[in-house]
């Protein structure tokens, strides 16, 4: 299937991954591998441009920024996480707020929200409040529980095991990992 509407972007199917630049990536890979249980696909790198501008035409970084390795993991039935290992003279330490222009966070979708709590409290992973159970709106149905990795890359728990409300009377319903080819 392809993107046949006349606007938008051309042969659109879909997200691929999100990419993440982390400080350790072999804590990333632990944190995401063996805590959260994600599949490793495959780890690349180093890149880097000693002389040019390759990565700052490429990526809009430093030009002496260097990727120093990469990873590709899969989550579960969802869209893939890239993982960056980066070094650069500008490089920053954002210590992000979800009320941050351009913040964000990774939403992983599970089957009983309370489990996935008990799990992370005994991994002595920090939660937030909750699991907050949504009762009104669009949204009811939904379970929610926010978390941080050991770096403070923010992470949402979400479950939805009878739908939500807005899918009642909704012309498009969102993609969910319950059934990807829907």
């Amino acid at each position: 299937m392809t993107n046949t509407a006349s606007r938008g972007l051309p042969g659109l199917l879909g997200q691929d991954h999100t990419g993440v630049t982390v400080p350790d990536l072999d804590e990333a890979l632990d944190f995401f591998v063996r805590v959260l249980g994600c599949k490793r696909a495959y780890t690349f790198g180093p890149i880097a441009d000693e002389e040019g501008d390759f990565m700052h035409q490429a990526l809009g970084t430093h030009p002496r920024a260097r990727i120093k390795r990469a990873a590709l993991i899969r989550i579960g039935h969802g869209s893939n996480l890239e993982l960056f290992e980066y070094e650069a003279p500008d490089q920053r330490h954002l210590e992000q707020k979800n009320s941050d222009i351009g913040a964000f966070h990774v939403g992983l979708y599970v089957e009983d929200i309370q489990a996935a709590k008990a799990y992370l409290d005994a991994q002595g992973i920090t939660t937030r409040l909750g699991p907050l159970t949504m009762n009104e709106g669009p949204h009811a149905g939904q379970s929610i529980l926010y978390f941080q990795s050991p770096w403070g890359l923010q992470l949402e728990a979400i479950s939805y095991p009878n739908g939500m409300a807005y899918e009642r009377t909704a012309d498009t319903i969102l993609w969910s990992p319950k059934s990807p080819g829907a």
